[in-house]
């Protein structure tokens, strides 16, 4: 039986010490995964180093994404009641910064080595996708991330994710992979444009990876869209036409429900001339500003459900995607190779019996397969060489078709099951079993109680934050 690497092993112990401080419903949620773990890896879903626990975040998780100079790390700075990050008209950081609660060291900025080398974050070996996407990108981590600490009280027990923007050219493929991390693994995400400049051309790229290609999402309510540094607007009292472009750009993507902020940041507004116009835009700001906190303190009981929602899902991605997708790719990979033994073994049958009948030796080989009859040892001689012929065509044709087949896999919706898939086909499997190696009903028995336990999960966290009856528990 696979067992899981000692460093997730490791990470099991953290977040479960983790979880007994911060969150003690959530340790019941570890069982499970660690089921469908120990599935994964006799499987060959996941790498004995590899967990699905370990594929999300289990920290309340807040990320601010959107263009350069549209605010972000002004509204980080608002939020905190710190002057943490960096502020300006131009790029300022071209890194994602990860902000996390530290009395002691606040203030400190430590590299992004902190993030990709420790187990609690959701950033470890972050490094290893980025080598995927661009080759020797992995090696340069600090040049992507930072960890930055700071004592507000706002981000004890959550951690906040604020990113470089989208009009950036260098780095844009190593960026743009982080950025779909962090939307996968986020609780709440915050998409910042400019009111100074709402015009689409200038956010093209915003809107695209962000608006479009997340509308579709089962999770796609976690997505606030913020129009930030409207007071631009107050002088020449344009706000509607201001707003009015920019919903129009984000309907052009497909986004035409959902709910839409407008706000600026008072310390760093443009004085107003008419006091009447700003009491409209603080009375409008001030609204805006407390729903978005309000979702923020939101995230911790959202991470609770989001986990067991996860859980559910890999499941149920086991049972009804993966299971049977390896079953389909074996199936066809052993009808090939059955398929490709038989041409290539009659080939070489035909070929040697042509040149027996062409050298006039067909006599003699025929005497010899009688005398094989007969002669126990001949027999066996006979019989070993074949299966050396056979098994040296067997084992080359199937691992050449395995080959061939991962590859082909590339690209389609059955690519997240070509490691199984070679997993699967190593050359001590049969050939004549469909049936995924380590899969069997003791196996689906351990997803059923994984499914059936995460909707128990889910009745505990009602309980805990819910009480229709509005009768008093017994405890």
């Amino acid at each position: 039986m696979v067992q899981p690497d000692k460093s997730i092993v490791k990470r099991f112990d953290s977040l479960k010490s983790h979880l007994e401080r911060e969150n003690p419903i959530l340790i019941d949620a570890i069982s499970g995964f660690r089921k469908l773990d120990t599935i994964g890896y006799k499987t060959g879903l996941i790498n004995p180093d590899e967990s699905y626990a370990m594929q999300i975040s289990w920290w309340p998780l807040v990320s601010i994404l959107g263009v350069f100079s549209a605010g972000k790390s002004s509204f980080i700075n608002s939020y905190l009641g710190r002057d943490l990050q960096k502020t300006g008209n131009q790029a300022v950081d071209d890194k994602f910064t990860v902000v996390c609660y530290g009395e002691e060291n606040a203030g400190r900025v430590l590299p992004g080595l902190a993030l990709d080398a420790d187990m609690r974050f959701p950033f470890y070996r972050i490094s290893d996708e980025i080598e995927k996407v661009t080759e020797g990108e992995g090696r340069r981590i600090d040049a992507y991330l930072q960890l930055k600490v700071t004592d507000s009280e706002v981000v004890r027990g959550k951690i906040l994710i604020d990113s470089p923007g989208f009009d950036a050219d260098e780095q844009r493929t190593s960026t743009l992979k982080l950025t779909n991390h962090i939307m996968d693994i986020s609780d709440l995400v915050l998409v910042f444009f400019d009111a100074r400049h709402p015009e689409p051309g200038s956010m093209q790229d915003t809107l695209t990876h962000l608006v479009q290609n997340t509308i579709a999402r089962n999770d796609s309510n976690k997505f606030l869209f913020i129009l930030n540094q409207i007071d631009s607007a107050a002088r020449e009292d344009n706000t509607e036409e201001i707003v009015g472009a920019w919903q129009r750009a984000l309907s052009q993507k497909g986004l035409t429900a959902g709910r839409f902020y407008t706000i600026y940041n008072k310390d760093r507004a443009l004085p107003f001339e008419d006091e009447a116009v700003q009491q409209r835009f603080e009375s409008k700001r001030d609204s805006d500003l407390e729903e978005i906190e309000e979702r923020i303190r939101q995230v911790e009981v959202e991470r609770a459900y989001r986990i067991v929602g996860t859980m559910e899902k890999d499941a149920y991605a086991m049972r009804d995607k993966a299971i049977p997708a390896i079953t389909r790719l074996k199936k066809t990979w052993a009808k090939r190779v059955l398929r490709i033994d038989a041409i290539l073994l009659g080939l070489i049958a035909a070929v040697g019996v042509g040149l027996s009948i062409a050298t006039g030796t067909i006599g003699g080989l025929l005497s010899y397969i009688l005398g094989a009859f007969t002669d126990p040892t001949l027999m066996l001689m006979t019989l070993a060489g074949l299966a050396v012929v056979v098994g040296g065509v067997h084992f080359t044709v199937r691992k050449l078709v395995a080959q061939f087949m991962a590859k082909r896999l590339e690209g389609t919706e059955d690519e997240p099951y070509a490691k199984a898939f070679r997993f699967n086909t190593r050359f001590y499997r049969s050939v004549f079993s469909a049936k995924p190696v380590g899969w069997g009903a003791r196996s689906q028995k351990s997803v059923d109680e994984v499914l059936e336990h995460a909707s128990q999960f889910v009745e505990s966290l009602n309980d805990q934050f819910t009480n229709p009856s509005g009768q008093p528990r017994e405890w």
